[in-house]
């Protein structure tokens, strides 16, 4: 009775482990969870003020499908003083979520056998959003030499007839590399020399541990009209609950998002648009130390990570990841076997150790393993310190 494209999808990764972590927990288990890609802190107040002012003004009636113009107002004015490109109110629509307005732009962009070219290691969902909007996925092996991030070589060798996005997330989820201006330039004069359309997630964008961050629309004129700028409220102001993203594109696209999104769900919820209204626009120093803490953990772990010998990591430059490189241990055997290393040591490392992490296939690349560090540093510490003890034993 299912759709053929249903059982073209893989099951997240992520939800089996937080399934497996959730049963340990009720039986009693004392595990650390460092998979969960989830911020540690709360709302910001300001934006919680915002939510609950909008209840008691009974503003929870229908609102215009591309979002509140309050919010819109306001993304403009964030996306103009901080990340140095201009768009107007029409240009942006907000949606349920980060994912949300990834689906909606896949939708709206591609036809049927369409393909996407999607650098690997990915974020897990990426190949699966392409499918369910009846596109072709095309992963692009990167170098870990380079931080994974892909280069303008490796996307000509992938580049067909029948590419119609590249995807480029920055800062990247699982690596947490960013990518440098110098290194943005030349890949966005290949799509538009090539008139790919870019499709630039930076959901991660405030968590930045660089002096600066390039976003990739406001590299020229032509690299705005040529890129559907994907960003929220999850990770930069801990709103996940609360789903809230947006993009930002040229008119002909934003208006063809405005359009299916006023058929899927009409808008996001009014409520959660006025906690970001108030979060953007009061919250600004809430959202600086979380970054600040952020950085404070990476600090203090990277040391750590160097000292856990035949392993090897992606220095991060934001989100709040680490990817870890497992390579030296692939040959192990282990008692029961799925056929993936990340997934077997992970597994191993949740039932012997009583540490979460996800397996680098979930991103594609089965000899990593992510950690998150969105979580109490003592807990993280406690978890690298188990995972070398592991470590030492399969030696």
């Amino acid at each position: 009775m299912l759709s053929k494209k249903i059982r073209t999808i893989t099951p997240s990764f992520t939800i089996s482990i937080s399934a497996k972590v959730k049963a340990l927990k009720e039986n009693g288990a004392d595990i650390i969870d460092l998979s969960i890609g989830e911020p540690d802190f709360y709302t910001p107040e300001k934006g919680k003020q915002a939510a609950v002012e909008a209840i008691e003004a009974n503003k929870t009636k229908y609102d215009q499908v591309p979002g509140l113009i309050s919010l819109r107002e306001a993304i403009a004015d964030k996306l103009n003083i901080e990340n140095h490109v201009l768009y107007a109110p029409t240009e942006i629509v907000v949606s349920s979520g980060a994912k949300n307005a990834i689906t909606n732009a896949l939708l709206a962009v591609l036809d049927p056998e369409d393909e996407v070219i999607i650098p690997a290691p990915y974020w897990t969902s990426y190949p699966e959003m392409v499918k369910l909007c009846h596109g072709v996925p095309i992963i692009v092996q990167t170098k870990a030499g380079n931080a994974f991030k892909v280069t303008v070589d490796e996307l000509a060798l992938a580049v067909t007839d029948k590419t119609k996005i590249v995807l480029i997330n920055n800062p990247s989820n699982p690596t947490g590399a960013i990518y440098t201006r110098e290194e943005l330039e030349p890949i966005v004069n290949f799509c538009i020399k090539n008139n790919l359309v870019i499709l630039a997630d930076e959901i991660y964008e405030r968590i930045h541990f660089t002096d600066t961050f390039t976003s990739i629309p406001s590299i020229s004129p032509d690299a705005k009209a040529h890129t559907i700028l994907v960003n929220g409220f999850s990770k930069s102001a801990a709103m996940t609950g609360w789903r809230l993203g947006y993009t930002a594109s040229n008119p002909e696209i934003a208006k063809a998002i405005s359009m299916l999104q006023g058929h899927l769900i009409s808008h996001p919820s009014t409520i959660a648009q006025w906690a970001g209204y108030g979060a953007l626009t009061q919250g600004k120093q809430n959202m600086a130390d979380m970054v600040a803490t952020y950085k404070d953990r990476r600090d203090a772990l990277v040391p750590l990570l160097k000292a856990i010998p035949k392993i090897d990591f992606i220095y991060p430059d934001g989100a709040f990841y680490l990817f870890i490189d497992l390579s030296h241990f692939t040959s192990f055997q282990f008692d029961k076997s799925t056929g993936s290393f990340s997934v077997d040591f992970c597994d191993l490392l949740l039932e012997k150790y009583g540490v979460a992490m996800v397996p680098g296939i979930a991103f594609g690349n089965d000899a990593f393993v992510r950690v998150s560090y969105a979580t109490k540093l003592e807990l993280v510490v406690e978890g690298l310190k188990r995972l070398a003890a592991l470590l030492t034993e399969l030696e």
